[in-house]
């Protein structure tokens, strides 16, 4: 069925990444329901709004790495997680 298209280990585990935080996040807003708040952001999230904004985050910092310099990718890795973990919390 999904023959025509090509899954490499890298994507499939950001799929597979994806999917499991997804479901993580719908258990901890069931156990713990969000409390939206106001952060840096100066508007108000709750913890799924702020995941959300920091997913996008991320993908902006990676495409913009990749757009001005062609160092590793594995130092725009750990931008774009740092960017999400800085609006995760403080956001």
């Amino acid at each position: 069925m999904l023959e025509w298209m090509v899954w490499t280990l890298p994507t499939a585990l950001v799929f597979a990444g994806l999917a499991l935080l997804l479901v993580v996040m719908a258990v901890w807003a069931h156990v713990s329901p969000p409390v939206a708040r106001r952060g840096f952001l100066r508007i108000e999230t709750d913890r799924g709004d702020r995941l959300y904004i920091g997913l996008i985050s991320a993908g902006v910092v990676l495409v913009g790495w990749m757009a001005v310099t062609d160092l590793s990718m594995w130092i725009a890795l750990g931008c774009a997680l740092l960017v999400v973990v800085v609006i995760g919390i403080w956001g």
